[in-house]
């Protein structure tokens, strides 16, 4: 194997070393280390796929297979560097694309900087195998260990494992490049995810959104306050940005939509389903401290006349696409709110009573006006997870849920931590019980 000499070191002790080539046993200096070239960067830990040669004619590839031996004293090469840098936007280079760089350490859930690279010969190559993050890296890199010998090495290392980093900047500022990095950042739970947004610039925030699917993207985006919103989506591509927010909960969603200029709204809702569309411009135009402006559209109907069977069918077949489904609304064919059950009362009923036999109609709701403080008392009140919304008529217009009812009287910087009674939180807390 190529490199074969070196087995684990920092990149910062081999940079600057001297390339040297080998002929008839005699060796000639033909330039210097300046970086490593890794093609797979999407790899667990990835191979080293050529060494960069600062030379006089500028700064040529050698390929790895070309390299007879590395140390600290300088890399030793079969035949004269003559590859221009490779021109793959694919590819990564460890110094000039990662050194002084932001990534995501994903079991530590933060945004940290590298300050130098451990490589590694494992897996029959030589690997990118960590991150130094400490300031053992950043004192290696400027010299240390020549000025006070074993200063270093007494120094405790502050390594993150290749496998746990998530690296936030792009060789191709034009490319989004965190797709590679997805399935690591997929491991964090939303609001840890918004939290290390949050610490990133507009840019970078824009594009580790961007990199998630739309259902993840939108879980991060509900946990971020309103100016981080805003920024992102002003960074997204109008159709990227509205994909993502009709994925959001609807009266989240109508919130951020209801800060942004009203020119800016109609774009985003030019891209979405007409339906949705039509759901967030209505709530949009609630003032957001009132029942109307925290409801949310999306809860599950029935009506009196089906059975318990029938009913308990339709959960399963509408429940994935529903995102509140604690209490079951009975309505007529106007949408008029006739009763309520919990889905407790459902599963203990007879298999053929008729849901008008066993629904509740002595029913607690608010109107569109209702201030959020007295929504929010009303819940508590009562001790119930939602409460509906109608019209003068008794028309049900949507529910607020125990969770955005809260969130009127508490400071925002918890509201972003509380659980959410949406189908995404329960797939989450699914996949975590998985």
């Amino acid at each position: 194997m190529a490199a074969a000499t070196f087995h684990e070191g920092f990149v910062s002790e081999l940079i600057g070393r001297p390339a040297m080539v080998e002929r008839d046993g005699a060796r000639e200096t033909v330039g210097k280390i300046a970086d490593f070239v890794v093609e797979h960067p999407e790899d667990t830990f990835p191979r080293i796929d050529a060494i960069i040669v600062k030379t006089r004619y500028g700064e040529l590839a050698a390929p790895i297979a070309e390299v007879a031996s590395l140390d600290t004293g300088g890399v030793v090469l079969t035949a004269p560097p003559k590859i221009v840098r490779p021109p793959d936007d694919e590819a990564l280079y460890l110094v000039e694309d990662l050194f002084d760089k932001q990534i995501v350490d994903v079991d530590g859930r933060k945004v940290v900087r590298i300050n130098d690279i451990e490589v590694a010969r494992t897996g029959g190559a030589l690997r990118v195998v960590a991150a130094d993050i400490g300031v053992g890296g950043l004192l290696r890199r400027l010299g240390a260990a020549k000025l006070v010998p074993g200063l270093v090495d007494r120094i405790p290392r502050s390594l993150i494992a290749w496998d746990n980093v998530a690296p936030l900047h792009d060789l191709n500022p034009t490319q989004i490049r965190l797709s590679v990095s997805e399935h690591r950042l997929s491991r964090l739970h939303p609001s840890e995810l918004a939290d290390i947004i949050s610490e990133l610039s507009s840019q970078d925030a824009a594009r580790v959104v961007g990199s998630l699917d739309d259902e993840r993207a939108a879980d991060a985006l509900e946990h971020l306050d309103a100016d981080v919103q805003r920024s992102i989506i002003d960074d997204l591509g109008t159709e990227r940005a509205a994909d993502i927010i009709e994925e959001m909960d609807s009266d989240d969603a109508a919130d951020l939509l209801g800060d942004l200029p009203e020119e800016r709204q109609e774009e985003l809702l030019r891209e979405m389903d007409a339906e949705t569309a039509e759901d967030l411009r209505e709530l949009v135009a609630y003032d957001e401290d009132t029942a109307g402006g925290l409801m949310t559209t999306d809860y599950f109907w029935i009506y009196p006349h089906r059975t318990v069977t029938a009913t308990i069918a339709k959960i399963r077949q509408i429940a994935p696409e529903t995102e509140f489904i604690y209490y079951l609304y009975v309505t007529d064919q106007s949408e008029k709110l006739l009763g309520v059950l919990s889905l407790r009362t459902l599963l203990l009923s007879a298999p053929d009573a008729t849901i008008h036999s066993i629904m509740d109609t002595d029913l607690i709701t608010v109107r569109t006006d209702t201030s959020a403080e007295d929504v929010a008392g009303t819940i508590a009140r009562y001790d119930i997870l939602a409460c509906p919304v109608t019209d003068e008529h008794g028309k049900m217009l949507g529910l607020v849920t125990v969770d955005d009812a809260i969130d009127a009287i508490i400071p925002e910087r918890l509201t972003k931590q509380l659980p959410r009674f949406t189908k995404r939180a329960q797939r989450r807390r699914a996949e975590a019980a998985s």
